[in-house]
């Protein structure tokens, strides 16, 4: 994606989280996930795979008339933030 801090989950900018920062268990801000995937130090969506979530994103970037050659190059990257890295099929907990 680009050099700015981005949610390792989804790939929002997080200076676009208008809820965050994200909270670890022990209440101090994530550096790495949005408010929309982690809450209290876990996902909000645990059994989520990579594609869930391209798909969750391509349905929210469609409402937002995103064209869709960008929202194409957006979730092909989607597999290379590090919540998916490990593994682009098995859902992470």
């Amino acid at each position: 994606m680009s050099n700015q801090k981005i949610c390792q989950s989804c790939g929002m900018p997080l200076k676009r989280d208008k809820n965050g920062p994200a909270k670890e268990k022990d209440g101090s801000p994530s550096e790495k996930y949005c408010s929309y995937c982690y809450k209290n130090g876990e996902f909000t969506s645990p059994n989520f795979t990579v594609k869930d979530m391209q798909d969750k994103n391509a349905e929210e970037m469609k409402k937002k008339h995103f064209p869709k050659f960008m929202i194409n190059m957006y979730n092909k990257k989607l597999p290379e933030l590090e919540r998916w890295s490990e593994t682009a099929s098995e859902p992470q907990q």
